[in-house]
């Protein structure tokens, strides 16, 4: 199967776990893409009565369903959050952000009872780094988070003509072999300016589905 045939059956197996909840949490990313155009064909669509987005891309994806967008500041805490990653360990620790919606996601994944994460077996790993940490930051900040990133290992590159949905810069942070990512996503936290990092171990996923060759491994 090809990447994006991978990422579709995950999504497909991933729709029972919106089944019978009002108010849904939806991430970012391209098998989050799918999940969306399931669930517009779904038999349970109408029963959802709108969902919480991450990012500007999202939501214009659900509103053109016909699925509500709302404010996490009307719905309260989300039985389920759905959502993808760049990378994902067996112990369910995540690095998210090369779409650039790590604060909106890691908010509503924090609100969320139920965090479910989708990948394509490209994306598990048994240590995180690999792919670049993408690291928030405000634009005022920018030049001196980077250099406390570097005395932390990293190697933190601007990404180019991008500003999140908050108006922030995002450095994304290169040569980073992350053996606890749990005390790393707090020392990033940590550092003044930082917004937040796409660490996803302090509040990790409880559910990993992961598409690989004709089956669907959950963790």
């Amino acid at each position: 199967m090809t990447q994006d045939e991978l990422k579709k059956q995950v999504a497909q197996a991933a729709l029972k776990y919106l089944k019978n909840v009002p108010i849904i949490g939806m991430g970012t990313g391209s098998t989050v893409t799918h999940l969306i155009n399931l669930l517009a064909d779904s038999d349970f669509k109408h029963e959802i009565e709108g969902a919480v987005s991450s990012s500007i891309k999202t939501t214009e994806h659900l509103q053109k369903i016909g699925i509500p967008v709302l404010e996490l500041n009307q719905t309260g805490d989300l039985d389920v959050y759905v959502d993808g990653a760049d990378e994902v360990t067996p112990h369910k620790k995540m690095l998210k952000g090369g779409g650039g919606a790590l604060t909106r996601e890691k908010i509503i994944g924090s609100a969320s009872r139920k965090f479910v994460c989708i990948v394509d077996e490209t994306k598990a790993v048994d240590v995180l780094g690999k792919f670049p940490l993408p690291v928030e930051v405000l634009p005022l900040a920018r030049s001196y988070v980077a250099r406390e990133l570097v005395k932390l290992g990293g190697q933190p590159v601007l990404r180019e003509n991008f500003i999140s949905d908050n108006g922030c810069e995002i450095l994304d942070v290169h040569n980073l072999t992350i053996l606890d990512p749990v005390a790393l996503e707090q020392t990033i936290n940590n550092i003044p300016g930082v917004l937040t990092n796409g660490l996803f171990a302090l509040r990790g996923a409880d559910i990993v589905l992961i598409g690989k060759g004709s089956e669907v491994i959950t963790l």
